[in-house]
């Protein structure tokens, strides 16, 4: 092949074997790409990344078997088989292999995909080339291109980041170029004289903010820093950088979160960087792909690690709501921060122990179920913790927040009144409230369904663990042997335990040895009853925070099968380097050297060997690894944990002992370097930290004596049970593994080792997921909001890969697919069908059709490849597509459904209208009889209304006559009783005794009167008297009557006064009325009609209603009084509307007779007005003789003023309706002129 050829890229050559095949037939499909030669080769059976990998000086070494296919390389040079080769240039695009030790354990050895790998060479390279170190930081920039750029940046004389003397990078702008040094003008306006090679381009304004940090022109450190500040202080704490997401902690609350943004991330309404869309891409890949995600979260302490963890779930749960079961999973971390996190002087709330949580999900998206794996809690910091620091959350929280009864059954008491909380002079922390925070927790507990028995169970435990700190010993011998003092520490840890008080003593200060067959108690020095009183603290705590763990899980049983989906959420402790660094920090920057490792391998090494194996054009990017600091710890037998796990065998083993011995057989190692004293460093790759071997192992061993367990399981608590029971099973499953018989005071597994395998365990389960990295970044050390110390920020983004990870995703190809999957994705999208539906020519031509530049995508073996961006162009393409036919769809669909529908309706229709014509007839048949019945019965009741109508009056008349009659009767009976009793007394008056009194007196002086005759006389005289008296009291009581009567006879008389002037009144108005009427009738006669006769004058006059509406007129059945008013002439005119009816009647013929003119009709109207106006005041002054008494009627006088007045009324309307009547008539008959004339006719009558 040539070498033009060779120099073109292997998609230009892919093109132009296109092109001929276009040319020459369209069936057959595409070759694969013509590699180059330098670079050729078939792809291996199975292809995946080296199992081993570390660094010497700077290059990185590959151990790799001689493979046994070594005759299809393309370069067709044979190798021997056990020949060493050393690769050059890069990474994974070296030119010589060399063969290293592999690590005898790894967390992915016994992955089968890491079985084998291999390597491929360059001609042009002997196989003894030397190895090419990597590029100091000095000659990196030269690779990202700045040494062709520095001509043109001086050229342009544009913006420049300067390092000053001060070991700061400043922006400034070259003012003039003398030779290697350059004049650089300040923003201050200070001009300095610097070198070139101080020198960096900066990036143009309008790339500041930019939220992917790929987007930048120049990817250097001082544009990274200062784009991630520019955006720090505007509050946008999340930053792209590639596939990693960078997330500052602002030390303060910002406008982040919430349902809208849940919301807006949810529908894809913004795609700015934020947790929830790393949270929402982690789920849309599981429901896409079918494989399970982990969102690892890492960075140093206090850099917001549990924060970030809780708002990436609180997104998964609103995602996979509706259960019921997401509020559960959020409310765990409410229970795990309180018993697993603590202020350190770092962090407020950092979490001392490492998480895993695994939510499922359903094959709808839906969590239906939850688990949670912990790892290493720091259970030193129970007993003992550096000055200003906080032992865990809930001991403060129980002591401030616990109920009464609680406090009552637990004895507490404040908390500075436990020694293990008051040592470390740290006892509150600012603007946090223990008690509320112990009333969150309470209803946190709740929520998982911890029953309230099993709470007050774990909170009895933290009392015992309190006051089993405030138990102190008594030196009792020259030897330092120790014995507890009994005090109230003893007394309520011993209850609160659930044993007894002596056996607790004994336990703290004495220890069995068993020798032989007999038991030898030895008595404890100070210092061991101290370790043993502490290490029974430390085994309850995490015994207790082991079983919270397993209720917690036990709470999210999940009822339906397992669908395989889940997403991993990992927060773990940070990168730790304090003043003075113990084994909990050597454990937790190991775990990160470990999490680091797993970073680099997805985002470097696997990316890049996925290059390599597909046969992709690839430069391979540098990057530091940490291979050899991995093999520092887990070397065998001369790691750190194997050197450690042995000098904790031996008895007499000491932490100076210890150190020594690491520097023995450690010294050579590039990552370690020994200290005096007890002290070594190791060189992690977030930098060098120095630990002090104080306390290394006596934590390792974590010891805890038979006596110590047996006391546990002699306690009548369950937990203390369970505790001790936890402790002997993993002592049994130990000594099972080692084959060696179990014994209560067989050794534990070391923790270092323990933590190792849990560590393993852990990379195993995270390499089966589809990893998305979240990278936090704490900006200053005083945990103050707005404040940005560049230093911190640039060795956290250095430590954490993140340059190395955008260099990469920008140089590379971060979006890949199989040939095969693409094809069904997107070969729909091809506008002509093909007549070889092979995948690969199906994916180029999409490729082509599209029209995607060349240089934006490779082909490899099996895999397409694409840079950043090109598959949201052909996924925004398919979607577009599937918009439309989904529009033609429904669409169409809808069509079908209108038509279908119109049919239906027009069916619907015509049986509506046949059913509502039914019924319609139906209904009017019913109506019809309905009519008729109504009709008759209208009539029946019709008619008994009628027969009512008249049978009612009549019974009336005829109660009335007899009424009437009766009266009469009655008053011609009292007027003859009257004169009866007139004839009596006047008899009784001729007879009085009292006058013939004197003449019998006389008589009796004369002659002498007989016995008897005067006891008569006596007797008579006797009556007499009370006749009298009789009739003394009969004429009081007729005075009286009379009285009353003459009263009544006043009001009557006022009464009819009034009445008199009333009716005297309307008389006056009537006449007045008539007259007028009279003269205007009489003037239009004589002017139409001459000859006619002429009409007298009326002396009275109708006025409208309101004028006769203050009348009174007498009742029907009272007798007008005629002229001479005499009895006989009452009784004649006993009806006194029957005159008036008949001058009615006779007025109507009248009316008739004289039809041709107006003189007859209103002449007979003043007649019937005059004679019913005679009658009214005939009748009236008969009231008024009747009321004076000259009359011997015996009507009532008031009863009938009343009928007079209702029967006037009567007559009015009678009359009033009769008048109009006669007003219509003589205006029909009059002629237009009259009408006219006649107008004041109708204003008057209508007054």
């Amino acid at each position: 092949m040539s070498a033009a050829m060779v120099a073109r890229s292997s998609l230009e050559v892919m093109l132009d074997i296109l092109r001929q095949r276009d040319e020459q037939s369209q069936d057959a499909p595409p070759p694969l790409p013509v590699r180059p030669t330098s670079r050729g080769r078939l792809p291996s059976s199975r292809r995946s990344l080296p199992v081993s990998f570390k660094l010497e000086n700077g290059a990185p070494k590959i151990l790799l078997k001689d493979s046994v296919k070594k005759e299809e390389r393309l370069d067709h040079q044979p190798l021997k088989e056990d020949k060493e080769v050393l690769l050059k240039s890069g990474i994974f695009g070296s030119k010589r292999i060399v063969q290293v030790e592999r690590p005898e354990e790894s967390p992915y050895a016994k992955m089968p995909e890491l079985e084998s790998c291999e390597e491929r060479t360059d001609e042009t390279d002997s196989p003894d080339s030397p190895v090419a170190p990597l590029a100091s930081a000095a000659s990196l920039e030269d690779k990202l291109g700045w040494s062709d750029t520095i001509d043109y940046v001086l050229k342009k004389k544009i913006q420049v980041w300067c390092w000053l003397p001060d070991a700061k990078w400043e922006l400034g702008k070259i003012q003039s170029v003398y030779g290697d040094d350059s004049d650089v003008m300040l923003s201050d306006g200070k001009v300095l004289r610097v070198s070139v090679e101080n020198l960096l381009p900066a990036n143009p304004d309008i790339l500041d903010g930019v939220d992917d940090l790929i987007q930048l022109s120049y990817l250097n450190e001082p544009s990274v820093l200062h784009n991630l500040q520019y955006r720090y202080s505007r509050d946008l704490v999340y930053t792209k950088a590639g596939p990693v997401l960078v997330a500052f902690n602002p030390f303060k609350k910002v406008s982040l979160y919430g349902n809208d943004f849940v919301a807006a991330y949810r529908q894809k309404l913004t795609d700015s960087p934020h947790v929830y869309a790393m949270a929402d891409t982690a789920y849309n890949e599981m429901m896409r792909d079918g494989v399970n995600q982990s969102i690892i979260i890492s960075g140093e302490s206090g850099a917001g690690k549990t924060e970030t963890a809780k708002i990436a779930m609180q997104y998964l749960a609103a995602l996979g709501g509706g259960s019921g079961i997401e509020y559960k999973v959020l409310q765990t971390n409410t229970i795990l921060e309180s018993f697993g996190n603590a202020k350190t002087s770092r962090n407020d709330n950092s979490s001392r122990f490492g998480k895993l949580i695994e939510i499922n999900f359903s094959s709808a998206g839906k969590i239906y179920g939850a688990k949670i794996q912990t790892f290493l809690l720091e259970k030193s910091r129970v007993v003992q913790r550096a000055t200003g620091e906080r032992s865990y959350h809930v001991f403060y929280q129980l002591c401030a927040g616990a109920p009464p009864h609680l406090q009552e059954h637990l004895k507490l008491k404040a908390a500075s009144e436990y020694e293990y909380l008051k040592h470390s002079d740290c006892l509150r922390i600012d603007d946090v409230d223990d008690a509320q925070r112990f009333q969150i927790l309470m209803q946190a507990l709740d929520t998982v369904q911890i029953p309230k028995e099993d709470q007050e169970n774990a909170f009895a435990m933290l009392a015992a663990i309190l006051w089993l700190g405030n138990i102190d010993f008594s030196v009792i011998d020259n030897e330092n042997h120790v014995e507890v003092v009994l005090s109230e520490g003893v007394i309520n840890a011993a209850n609160l335990l659930g044993c007894k008080v002596p056996d607790l003593m004994l336990a703290l200060s004495t220890h069995k040895i068993r020798a032989g067959n007999d038991d030898i108690v030895q008595k404890l020095t100070l210092p061991q009853a101290i370790d043993t009183r502490d290490a029974l603290a430390k085994s309850i705590y995490v015994g207790l925070f082991d079983w919270l763990v397993e209720q917690i899980n036990n709470s999210f049983q999940m009822e339906k099968c397992r669908t395989g989906r889940s997403i991993n959420i990992l927060d773990i402790y940070g990168f730790e380097s304090f003043h003075k660094n113990s084994f909990e920090q050597f454990c937790i920057n190991y775990a990160n050297e470990r999490l680091q490792q797993h970073f680099n391998r997805h985002l470097f090494k696997l990316e890049q060997e996925e290059y390599i194996a597909d046969g992709i054009d690839w430069t391979n990017v540098e990057f530091v690894d940490n291979t050899n600091c991995l093999n520092l710890f887990e070397k065998k037998p001369l790691g750190l944990l194997s050197l450690l796990d042995e000098e904790s065998t031996f008895p007499k083993a000491t932490d100076l002992t210890f150190a020594n011995k690491l520097k023995q057989h450690l010294t050579g190692s590039t990552c370690f370097k020994g200290e005096r004293g007890g002290a070594f460093k190791i060189c992690h790759y977030a930098g060098e930290v120095m630990y002090d071997t104080s306390g290394f192992l006596e934590k390792n061993r974590d010891p805890l004596h038979s006596d110590i367990i047996q006391l546990l399981l002699s306690c009548s608590c369950q937990l203390s049970q369970l505790f001790a029971s936890n402790v002997l099973s993993q002592s049994q499953k130990e000594s099972n593994l080692l084959r060696q018989p179990c014994k209560v005071d067989s050794q534990k597994q070391n923790v270092g080792t323990k933590f190792k395998g849990q560590l393993f365990k852990l990379m195993q389960r995270l390499e089966n997921t589809t990893p998305h990295f979240i990278r936090c970044i704490t900006p200053n050390s005083k945990q103050l909001p707005g404040m940005y110390q560049h230093d911190l920020v640039l060795e956290q983004l250095r430590c954490c890969g993140v340059l190395e990870a955008v260099r990469i995703s920008r140089s590379g190809y971060p979006t890949r697919m199989r040939h095969q999957q693409f094809a069904e994705r997107y070969g729909f999208l091809l506008l002509k069908n093909l007549a070889s539906q092979d995948p690969l020519s199906v994916s180029v031509h999409v490729l082509r059709q599209f029209n995607v530049p060349p240089e934006m995508y490779q082909v490899g073996y099996t895999k397409l490849f694409f840079r950043t961006g090109q598959v949201a162009a052909l996924e925004d393409a398919r979607n577009r597509t599937l918009q439309g036919i989904l529009w033609v769809q429904k669409n169409f669909r809808g069509h079908q459904a209108r038509c279908y529908y119109q049919a239906l309706k027009k069916g619907v229709t015509t049986l509506q209208s046949f059913v509502r014509g039914e019924k319609s007839r139906c209904e009017f048949k019913v109506l019809v009889k309905r009519w008729r019945a109504a009709v008759l019965i209208q009539k029946h009741v019709k008619h008994q209304i009628a027969r009512t109508m008249f049978d009612d009056p009549l019974k009336d008349i005829i109660l009335l006559q007899s009424v009437i009659r009766g009266l009469l009767a009655r008053n011609n009976f009292v007027v003859m009783k009257t004169r009866e009793m007139s004839k009596l007394d006047h008899v009784k008056d001729n007879s009085d005794p009292d006058k013939d009194l004197p003449e019998m007196k006389a008589t009796n002086k004369d002659s002498q009167v007989h016995p008897s005759a005067l006891a008569e006389l006596q007797r008579r005289v006797l009556k007499a008297e009370a006749a009298w008296r009789e009739k003394e009291e009969e004429n009081a009581i007729l005075k009286q009557q009379v009285q009353h009567y003459e009263m009544r006879w006043s009001e009557y008389d006022a009464k009819m006064k009034s009445m008199e002037e009333k009716w005297q009144k309307q008389l006056t108005s009537l006449q007045v009325s008539l007259a007028a009427a009279k003269k205007s009738l009489a003037a239009d006669d004589l002017a139409s009609q001459q000859g006619r006769l002429d009409i007298s004058p009326l002396q009275y006059s109708y006025d409208s209603e309101d004028t006769m509406s203050a009348g009174t007129h007498t009742p029907e059945g009272t007798p007008a009084k005629p002229s001479h008013a005499s009895d006989a002439g009452l009784v004649r005119n006993s009806n006194g509307t029957q005159s008036a009816v008949s001058h009615l009647v006779a007025s109507d013929a009248g009316f008739v007779r004289n039809s041709d003119g107006t003189h007859g009709a209103v002449s007979h109207l003043v007649k019937e007005f005059e004679q019913q106006r005679q009658v009214f005041e005939d009748d009236a002054r008969f009231l008024l003789k009747v009321k004076s008494g000259h009359s011997g009627s015996s009507i009532n006088p008031a009863e009938e003023l009343h009928k007079l007045k209702a029967r006037f009324v009567t007559w009015k309307k009678d009359y009033k309706v009769r008048l109009r009547e006669t007003k219509i008539v003589l205006h029909k008959l009059g002629s237009p002129e009259e009408r006219t004339r006649k107008r004041w006719w109708g204003n008057w009558s209508t007054k």
